[in-house]
C-alpha cells in the first residue's frame, strides 16, 4: 500500500495579512458530491486562500489533497465529529487522526475529546448550534470549545444567512458581555458546510495570521482577530482608536478615560447598514450609500461597555458582514 501524502502545513512567501478560509467543508470522502480537485478549484474561484477539510468521522480525506494545492491554497486537516448531540469542528488535527464522535451529552465524554484535539495543538468549534436535524442542534455547553461558528451556510436555500444563523448569532452576542468580564471570550466565526458545488466560500472568515500556515491561522481564529464575510465580494476594516493607541479586530484598546474612536470601512454591501454592537445590544447604526463604499465613524466610553462589534447587513436585513469585537479597557 502506497504511502499517504499530507498536504503541506505552510505555503511559502506568504507573510502577515489578512486571509480568507473556509473552515467547515464535505467531499466525495463523506457525503459530499464534489471531489478534492473540484473543492480546491472552487476556493480559489471564490477567492479563498485556505480550506479546512471536515469530513464526517473519518480521516479518509487527509491523504487525498496534496496534489491539489499549490502556492495559493493552504488546507488545513480536520474532521466534523458529528455526536449524538450536536456536532463540532476539529482543526488542525494530526495527519490520518480521528476523533471519537459515538457519544452524547450524557456520556460526560465530549471533555476528554476537545481535551485530545488540543493536543494535538488543534481547535474545537461548535458547529451550526441551531441547526433544525435530528443531533445538529447543538445542546453542549460551550465550556471547552474555542470558537462557535454562528453563520453556517448550508441550510440557507437562497442566501448564505437564515433565522438558525440569527439564533446562534444572538445566543454568542448575549454571553460575549460576561465572557469578556471572566477574561475568557470565545470568538465567532463562519463557514459554507459545503456540500454541493457553488456552496464554498459562502461565507467564509477572514483572519489576521502572521503567515499562511495551519498554525498562524488558527492562531488568528483562537485569538478573534477574524471577521466573517458573505463573499469575497464584501471588504470591511474595523479598528479603534483612544489618542496615540489602536486596536483592531480581536485585539484590546487600553483607552483608560479617554473616549474610543471607531472607525469602519465597508465594500461591496449596496445601501446596507452598519450596526455598531456593545454589552448594550446595538448601540448606534448607520446607512451606506447605494455604491455599497463607505466609511462610518463612531465615539464610545469605556464606561458605557467593556467592547464593541460590528454587523453589516443588506437592506433586507440578511447579514453581509460581522466581526469579533475589539476590547475596551
Amino acid at each position: 500500500m502506497p504511502e499517504l501524502e499530507f498536504p503541506p502545513t505552510r505555503v511559502a512567501g506568504r507573510g502577515r495579512d489578512w486571509y480568507r478560509g473556509d473552515c467547515h467543508v464535505h467531499s466525495v470522502h463523506s457525503d459530499g458530491e464534489l471531489t478534492p480537485e473540484q473543492l480546491a478549484a472552487g476556493a480559489r474561484a471564490a477567492g479563498l486562500d485556505f480550506l479546512a477539510t471536515t469530513e464526517h468521522n473519518t480521516s479518509e480525506a487527509h491523504g487525498a489533497w496534496a496534489r491539489h494545492v499549490g502556492d495559493d491554497l493552504l488546507v488545513i486537516l480536520g474532521e466534523e465529529v458529528t455526536t449524538r448531540t450536536g456536532h463540532w469542528l476539529a482543526l488542525g488535527t494530526r495527519p490520518g487522526q480521528v476523533v471519537d464522535w459515538r457519544y452524547g451529552l450524557r456520556d460526560e465524554r465530549v471533555g476528554r475529546h476537545l481535551d485530545e484535539v488540543h493536543r494535538a495543538g488543534g481547535l474545537c468549534v461548535a458547529a451550526h448550534p441551531h441547526a433544525p436535524y435530528a443531533s445538529g442542534t447543538f445542546m453542549y455547553p460551550y465550556q471547552g470549545f474555542d470558537v462557535v461558528e454562528v453563520w453556517n451556510g448550508l441550510w440557507s436555500s437562497d442566501v448564505p444567512w437564515n433565522a438558525d444563523n440569527e439564533a446562534a448569532l444572538a445566543e454568542w452576542g448575549r454571553s460575549l458581555a460576561a465572557d469578556i468580564h471572566r477574561g475568557r471570550w470565545r470568538p465567532a466565526m463562519g463557514n459554507s458546510d459545503t456540500h454541493l458545488a457553488g456552496q464554498i466560500g459562502f461565507p467564509h472568515t477572514v483572519v489576521l495570521a502572521e503567515e499562511l500556515s495551519a498554525e498562524a491561522v488558527l492562531a488568528g481564529i483562537r485569538s478573534g482577530r477574524s471577521w466573517i464575510a458573505e463573499s469575497a465580494a464584501v471588504e470591511l476594516s474595523f479598528r479603534a482608536s483612544a489618542g496615540d493607541r489602536s486596536a483592531g479586530i480581536g485585539e484590546r484598546l487600553e483607552a483608560g478615560d479617554a473616549p474610543a474612536e471607531v472607525r469602519v470601512d465597508v465594500r461591496g454591501v449596496p445601501s446596507g447598514t452598519v450596526g455598531f454592537h456593545t454589552e448594550r445590544g446595538r448601540a448606534h447604526h448607520v446607512s451606506l450609500p447605494a455604491s455599497g463604499s463607505g466609511a462610518v465613524e463612531w465615539r464610545i466610553g469605556t464606561a458605557d461597555s467593556a467592547f464593541v462589534r460590528v454587523e453589516v447587513r443588506h437592506p433586507d436585513g440578511r447579514m453581509a458582514a460581522l466581526s469579533n469585537p475589539i476590547i475596551l479597557a
